[in-house]
């Protein structure tokens, strides 16, 4: 089976990461720092929405949205994984998966550059040859076609999505996706209110849930 894995919230907890790098794009501005639960409950949509959602909270001029963006996407590319770490039991859940047969991918809203860092600084890189970012499509998640994407560079074939969030779960479920509810990410709704086929809390539930 294709396993297609969202990033932030699901192999990993990167939210540290993404606080800081706002937090220096706030200082530039002689604005104070967030702290991790507002900074998560701006997580899901990709880094775009996050400033704009940050930019809402503390009334900056919306103006200017695309340099602040790119303001914190350069604080970010800098140092994507000096606080991220993979959740508990995720690179042995990856590596009993392949071992199973399975073939892995990430889908992530994260632009794919700094993606690719992470998996790379955390040693997970040899597990996904593939990675669909938030920038290498013209559209992001919740619109199937980057999941589709990585189904499609494994050639096809029977897959699911795991993921933590409301985006995941709506995505999973316009690309006609089986999906794996990880219940420790960011996730701002009650469990039972996303469809999800299984959920689990610990990664070591997750080869069994597979099959």
């Amino acid at each position: 089976m294709i396993l297609v894995f969202d990033l932030d919230g699901t192999l990993v907890d990167s939210a540290p990461d993404i606080r800081a790098a706002v937090n220096r794009m706030l200082a530039g501005l002689e604005q104070g720092p967030m702290d991790l639960p507002t900074i998560i409950g701006f997580v899901g949509n990709g880094m775009p929405k996050l400033v704009e959602r940050v930019m809402a909270a503390r009334g900056i001029d919306p103006g200017r949205h695309g340099d602040l963006t790119q303001v914190t996407l350069d604080h970010y590319a800098a140092a994507p994984s000096a606080l991220t770490r993979p959740y508990p039991g995720a690179p042995q859940a990856l590596a009993a998966l392949e071992a199973a047969g399975h073939r892995l991918a990430v889908c992530t809203n994260k632009p794919e550059a700094p993606a690719r860092a992470i998996l790379a600084d955390l040693g997970l890189a040899r597990h996904f040859p593939v990675v669909v970012g938030g920038d290498s499509l013209p559209v992001r998640k919740p619109d199937p076609a980057p999941a589709l994407a990585c189904v499609e560079a494994h050639g096809g074939g029977a897959a699911a999505f795991v993921g933590d969030s409301e985006v995941d779960a709506e995505t999973a479920a316009a690309a006609g996706l089986p999906f794996y509810l990880f219940t420790r990410g960011y996730r701002k709704s009650p469990v039972e209110a996303l469809p999800h086929r299984a959920s689990f809390s610990d990664f070591a539930e997750l080869p069994g849930l597979i099959g």
